[in-house]
């Protein structure tokens, strides 16, 4: 089910609410995984929108495997992200409000591809090398995580 897609087909490309589980994925260096996203060339976490019935996780876990391929475990709670930022507009006109529900590990196992449609490219940073190309929506969380916030960050 894409929970999404089907209320697109009633409402258009007017705004909606939602909640958005992303993955801040740190390797066995402490270097954090970024991906290029295919719509806007901008470097964002991997992540997506929870759909009806999934627990938070049940939604990390699967968003991380449908665009980076591999599989996440013994996940944290990292941040609870609201306000204007998380006012999503797509290039496609769609309009989303996100409510983000962000978790942390350096515990997976799989390849990493960039087989999805939605990422041209998935690379790891160091805190010095975060790219100044962040989606918007994003960059907070990023911040925070360069900045060493290892702890739940509501804002």
């Amino acid at each position: 089910m894409n929970y999404i897609n089907e209320l697109r087909k009633v409402i258009g490309h007017d705004l909606i609410m939602g909640v958005g589980c992303g993955v801040l994925i740190e390797d066995d260096k402490g270097r954090l995984l970024l991906q290029k996203r295919s719509d806007t060339g901008e470097w964002c976490i991997p992540g997506g929108a929870l759909e009806p019935i999934e627990t938070y996780e049940e939604a990390a876990k699967r968003e991380v495997f449908e665009e980076v391929g591999i599989e996440v475990c013994d996940l944290r709670l990292f941040g609870l992200y609201s306000g204007k930022e998380r006012e999503i507009h797509y290039p496609n006109l769609d309009v989303v409000y996100s409510l983000a529900v962000i978790f942390i590990t350096n515990k997976y196992t799989g390849e990493i591809s960039d087989t999805s449609d939605e990422v041209l490219e998935h690379r790891f940073f160091d805190k010095d090398s975060i790219p100044k190309e962040l989606f918007y929506c994003d960059a907070r969380v990023i911040l925070d995580w360069k900045e060493g916030q290892t702890k739940v960050v509501v804002k």
